[in-house]
């Protein structure tokens, strides 16, 4: 991966492309603002971005004060736009059919909508998995 930014990392607004430099970034927990470029670039609501990371909206509004992420949020976040990333590229880049996806519900995920699957790290593997077979 080295040399080209994770998908997952530019839509965080993060020119990383080494996997030791991400995951210090982690670690030490993402800026706020790292939060709200992803919310710009996705247009998910606050209420169902704060859902997918697991933060409360009281805890989210005291992260923008604060102006970070701790790093299991930073974490859940990391994970949330790896998965939208790969939506994007299942729609070619186009923003708005992979938020349309992201929110329709899905056979393969039992009827549930993948933004929702994408709240743990297993769902999130499902809902990469449905992906990959969309592609095939």
């Amino acid at each position: 991966m080295r040399g080209r930014a994770h998908p997952a990392v530019v839509l965080l607004g993060l020119r990383l492309s080494d996997p030791a430099e991400i995951i210090k970034r982690v670690e030490e927990g993402f800026s706020f603002q790292t939060l709200e470029r992803f919310q710009k670039i996705t247009q998910i609501p606050t209420d169902d971005l704060a859902a997918v990371v697991a933060i409360k909206l009281r805890t989210l509004h005291r992260r923008k004060k604060e102006g970070r992420l701790d790093p299991e949020e930073s974490d859940r976040l990391l994970r949330v736009s790896g998965v939208f990333a790969k939506t994007l590229e299942l729609f070619e880049g186009d923003a708005e059919a992979a938020k349309r996806w992201f929110y329709t519900p899905a056979k393969a995920l039992g009827g549930e909508r993948p933004i929702d699957f994408a709240r743990t790290d297993l769902g999130t593997r499902e809902v990469e998995a449905l992906i990959d077979r969309l592609e095939q």
